[in-house]
């Protein structure tokens, strides 16, 4: 909740106007002033609140120091803001008794060297702290409001952080328990020094409870699940204490969370969800400034390291795949962004500069091929963050390469797939696919498609061929005539064999 400090009262028009000195008690005047009083009598401590201001003339207050200082001890006792006392009256300056009393307690002792209506007074911060209490109430509704739509919406993290960015005006991070950055909004300062040397600076940062600010770091924090089982934190950027209504935001930020993780079938979700983001953000921009600086947060290093792109294509469920690649890179010690891009697992491996890359690679391949049937394409090393998404895009070309049938190795490179390389990496050319419409059109019109195939696959023996077909050598001998004459080509052509191949391979390309 918002509060109205002795300080904001005393720069308010109508007391500023009665040139308002402090004489006692100034490291009080961050207190709260929750309504302010009149009155002229000595025991007027028992009428007052916590958090009251007490405007006196001082006629009827005591005349010895020993009063003064009975006085004094009661307001603070009572838990009063702060005592204003207007000269004039009976005092041309305020008895020294009385101020060293007020010092002594820590009460705040403000002296008025002008006349002023102590009605105005009492308006004007009643006024105010009215208005105080409405904006809180907006802004109550409006965070109410907010998170209410996104948990009908089923909001994610992405969409949360940003909702209290927006709603606190300041940074906010999504910290996993490990104390490396999930993902973050940026405040109105610098982000780069807020989020500089995160994992170390939040190990030092410990709460008591559930909720908490640490006035050293600037931060108030929130952890997220229970104590024994907590899976991160909620982190506001708050250099000054915060108020109600931002540790209310918070923490109903961190309960929509819980409840989409509560939600959410996978329990490492979260993690693969900024992974993807990263990994889609490198293969658009390896160069991105913020990709790159969210990658180091995330616990992948880029400096002086070298990366090697990988593609794992199950054949079976990917959630056990995408599990297998995580646990195999955690086992081999090797950072890495690991998610799953339309039903295949995408790796980038972060390799010091000193290591065998490829060696690492094939470990890892080792390590989940022992436990599932996939396929598994590697790209080439690089040591340029810049080229990172090639090295992505080569690991894809070579698992969209791969035959469905190969088994003669556990990682595929690029000096493995040869034709059927070019040809995946052609693939989108609409060139090419007119290409294999020219070629194969008539035949698969007339299903002379398959004969065709057995004879480019077994290019030494139309025996071979038919026996592939389960069919007999003049039936074979008919169909192959029959093509040709479709095509108007020679079948027996060493290039009229080459380009039904090529075509052949494409096609089958296209339809995988």
């Amino acid at each position: 909740m918002a509060i109205l400090t002795v300080a904001q009262v005393l720069a308010m028009p109508v007391l500023r106007g009665a040139r308002p000195e402090v004489l006692a008690g100034a490291a009080g005047l961050d207190r709260e002033v929750r309504w302010v009083h009149s009155g002229e009598i000595a025991d007027i401590a028992t009428l007052l609140r916590g958090g009251d201001l007490l405007l006196s003339t001082g006629i009827a207050l005591p005349d010895t120091v020993e009063g003064l200082r009975d006085f004094a001890a009661s307001l603070a006792e009572s838990e009063a803001a702060g005592l204003v006392i207007e000269l004039g009256r009976r005092w041309r300056q305020v008895p020294a008794g009385l101020v060293d009393a007020c010092e002594t307690v820590g009460l705040p002792l403000v002296a008025l060297h002008s006349e002023v209506r102590f009605a105005a007074i009492t308006q004007a911060v009643g006024e105010r702290i009215v208005d105080e209490q409405l904006q809180e109430l907006r802004e109550t509704h409006r965070v109410h409001e907010t998170f209410t739509e996104l948990s009908i919406a089923e909001a994610g993290p992405q969409e949360i952080l940003e909702a209290v960015q927006r709603l606190a005006g300041s940074a906010v991070v999504l910290e996993s328990e490990q104390h490396q950055i999930l993902d973050y909004r940026s405040g109105p300062g610098d982000v780069e020094e807020f989020v500089a040397d995160w994992a170390a600076r939040s190990r030092g940062v410990q709460v008591d409870g559930r909720t908490g600010w640490d006035e050293r770091a600037g931060w108030l924090v929130t952890r997220l699940g229970k104590r024994d089982r907590g899976w991160g934190r909620l982190v506001v950027q708050a250099p000054a204490r915060p108020s109600q209504r931002l540790i209310a935001l918070t923490e109903r930020a961190a309960a929509a969370l819980a409840m989409h993780r509560l939600h959410d079938r996978h329990r490492d979700s979260l993690v693969r969800r900024v992974h993807h983001e990263l990994l889609l953000g490198l293969l658009a921009d390896p160069t991105d400034p913020e990709v790159l600086r969210r990658c180091e947060l995330s616990g992948v290093p880029l400096a002086k390291r070298q990366f090697i792109g990988l593609t794992v294509r199950p054949r079976a469920d990917v959630q056990d795949v995408l599990a297998a690649v995580v646990h195999a890179a955690y086992e081999l010690k090797v950072p890495a962004l690991v998610c799953e891009i339309d039903r295949d697992v995408r790796v980038l491996l972060s390799c010091t500069a000193s290591a065998n890359a490829d060696r690492i690679a094939d470990n890892l391949a080792a390590s989940v091929a022992r436990r599932h049937s996939v396929a598994i394409g590697a790209g080439r090393p690089t040591a340029k963050t810049a080229e990172v998404d090639r090295t992505l895009k080569e690991a894809q070309q070579v698992v969209e390469s791969v035959r469905a049938d190969a088994s003669d190795r556990v990682v595929h490179r690029l000096e493995d797939v040869h034709l059927r390389g070019l040809l995946t990496l052609l693939g989108d050319d609409e060139r090419l696919r007119l290409f294999v419409a020219r070629e194969l059109g008539p035949l698969k019109e007339n299903g002379l498609l398959d004969a065709v195939r057995a004879l480019v696959n077994h290019p030494t023996s139309k025996s071979d061929a038919a026996a592939s077909l389960h069919i007999s050598r003049p039936v074979f001998y008919d169909r192959l005539a029959k093509a040709g004459q479709l095509l108007g080509a020679n079948l027996d052509d060493p290039d009229i064999r080459v380009s039904l191949h090529v075509a052949l391979l494409a096609d089958e390309l296209q339809a995988h």
